[in-house]
């Protein structure tokens, strides 16, 4: 969708709107200007006048906003004196926070964080929740109407509207998400060596005008699966930048599998303690004490990102199996599992004692979980069949309801009985579906992970050296080019809550080759999940995309220089690290583990999850 054309008028008022304090317009004060503050301004205009323009432009951003207006002649420079001033919400005063904790290593300024009640300062990054229409100052000064761009109401629980003007930038908002992700713009608008993490000699400069945005879908996400291997407490809260950084706003976790069980329940306390100290490969696994796993939720959610932890169920269970025999059909002990077929475990369907271990389980995850949903699986149970599968299914359900949670399974759950506001996660290959349209037409909703398109452990290209291909291989053009609203027959668009990406790991063994997996086509997904289906151009995503190459090189970010990217010629390839090293600290508590990417990987799976 080719940008609004801007009518900014040469002059006019205010750029970012009515100061709240009554001090006056954005860059001056109430009082007046002394020889020191028209110098100031004097040498600023010239430096201006003898600048490049900005190094990005406004459209350039990573998910396409809905609505772009640039204004060339209204970039603002952020002076070194720079602040940030917020509305009075501690939320919000917390987004502002992280926007100045972004700012600092890169520019080596102060920037200090201040209320929008307090005096006001020179230069201005302003962050305000507001409920009510845009200021009509701001909206004659980018040539859009109230009536085009809406207001705080009309930008939903997650949309932002961002003005940019020489005097300072704006952002508005109806809720702290939406200023939370009108900060990730602003980010990606301010020049590339923003994500250095030392200073840089830099002319910190935004590219003028208006966007504003609101995502598609509500529901747009990306899974890590923990279970296959492990994966500490800081490997994954940077999984949890990575998603915030492109508005993805759900975290999935595959907690429970076969290979490994990763979450400690004080109920059934072998679990973890038995259950967890396996993984694919025969390397020493490791799960998450409730203490790990409430950081990672509190992490996430200062980033608006919202855990879903999955405790997969009846089948891929082998690894509770071995914990508590007793739940297994016959009480034989299976041995653990450190390979990757699938569809061998399952829990007894016939002996009460099992759905006391569901309930336990489910209840005490739920505790620890503050968002509104609980995963319980579902797929490949393949020795569970007919009237036991939906059997168990529905009593799993009932159990997730009695909770308080909303209930999301894989596809496979489908034919067992509707629950209110059941979600099903689609991740075939074959966008006709009958069992899926008719779960539909009774009321549920679908999350749609595609696995020859949204599968994120699928190889880029034959020589990938990790990876699978049983859904066929992924580059970044495939994950792109689909339409979650049309891509189901007998779907409407409606019932669509949203996408994620899985990252399957029986072949992932290290952050760095989560980080390869994910990027470049985590971007792509997230732009199919936020973007209107108007902004959607695989050319214009190609060359939006191709300058966050330099963006995660200075960021330290592995990625797959996939060739399909024109990418600048600054931006290395980061291989993928499979060469031996000494040890690499498990940074979920304090023991130190072998470094498992030494070691070749196992075959690749011929399966879903």
């Amino acid at each position: 969708m080719p940008p609004i054309p801007s009518t900014t008028p040469a002059t006019g008022p205010d750029p970012v709107g009515p100061d709240p304090t009554g001090s006056g317009p954005a860059g001056l004060s109430a009082h007046q200007p002394t020889a020191a503050d028209l110098a100031r301004v004097a040498a600023r205009a010239a430096g201006d006048l003898l600048a490049p323009p900005a190094p990005v432009r406004l459209a350039d951003v990573i998910p396409a906003p809905e609505r772009v207006a640039p204004d060339p002649t209204a970039d603002f420079v952020l002076p070194a004196d720079a602040a940030i001033r917020v509305s009075l919400d501690p939320a919000a005063r917390d987004v502002a926070e992280q926007l100045a904790e972004q700012l600092r290593p890169a520019t080596g300024y102060l920037v200090p964080v201040t209320d929008l009640a307090e005096p006001r300062t020179r230069d201005l990054l302003v962050l305000t929740v507001a409920g009510a229409a845009a200021p009509a100052a701001t909206e004659g000064a980018t040539g859009l109407g109230a009536a085009e761009v809406g207001g705080g109401a009309a930008l939903g629980d997650e949309g932002y509207r961002l003005d940019v003007a020489d005097g300072g930038v704006r952002i508005t908002a109806a809720t702290a998400a939406g200023l939370f992700h009108g900060v990730q713009t602003l980010r990606q608008l301010l020049p590339t060596a923003i994500e250095s993490p030392t200073p840089v000699a830099e002319r910190w400069v935004v590219p003028g005008g208006l966007i504003v945005d609101r995502p598609r879908f509500p529901y747009r996400g990306a899974m890590l699966d923990v279970a296959r291997h492990f994966f500490g407490v800081a490997d994954v809260l940077r999984v949890i930048d990575h998603l915030a950084r492109y508005k993805l706003n759900h975290l999935h976790l595959h907690l429970t599998d076969d290979q490994g069980w990763r979450i400690a329940v004080d109920s059934w306390p072998r679990l973890a303690t038995v259950g967890g100290t396996t993984e694919v490969g025969g390397g020493p696994g490791g799960w998450y004490t409730a203490a790990d796993y409430r950081r990672i939720v509190r992490y996430a959610a200062r980033r608006h990102v919202t855990v879903v932890p999955e405790v997969d169920l009846p089948g891929h269970t082998n690894a509770a199996l071995v914990a508590y025999p007793e739940l297994a059909p016959g009480k034989i002990p299976p041995p653990p599992y450190t390979g990757t077929e699938v569809g061998f475990s399952y829990l007894d369907p016939a002996d009460e004692r099992t759905y006391d271990f569901v309930a336990d389980v489910l209840g005490e995850v739920a505790a620890l979980t503050p968002g509104p949903w609980l995963h319980i699986g579902g797929d490949e149970a393949f020795k569970v069949k007919g009237a036991a599968y939906t059997g168990f299914v529905e009593r799993a359900q009932r159990i997730v309801a009695g909770l308080g949670k909303t209930v999301v399974g894989w596809h496979q759950l489908a034919p067992a009985a509707h629950l209110d506001g059941r979600v099903l996660q689609w991740w075939g290959t074959n966008g006709d579906d009958p069992d899926i349209a008719a779960a539909v037409r009774r009321g549920a909703r679908l999350i749609l992970s595609p696995g020859n398109h949204a599968y994120l452990d699928m190889k880029y290209a034959p020589d990938t050296p990790i990876g699978h291909d049983w859904a066929g291989l992924i580059d970044v053009r495939k994950a792109y080019d689909w339409d979650p609203g049309t891509h189901l027959t007998g779907v409407p668009a409606a019932a669509v809550l949203g996408v994620e990406a899985p990252l399957w790991t029986e072949s992932v063994t290290s952050l760095a080759e989560i980080e390869f997996m994910l990027l470049p086509r985590l971007p792509a997904i997230a732009e199919l999940a936020w973007s209107p289906r108007v902004t959607h151009d695989w050319a214009g995503f190609r060359d939006r995309l191709a300058g966050h190459g330099l963006r995660w090189d200075l960021a330290a970010i592995a990625f797959h220089h996939s060739p399909e990217i024109p990418w600048p010629t600054e931006a290395t390839q980061r291989a993928v690290p499979r060469q031996p090293t000494a040890e690499t600290t498990d940074r979920t508590s304090d023991q130190v583990r072998p470094d498992p990417a030494g070691t070749p990987g196992p075959p690749p799976a011929t399966n879903g999850a």
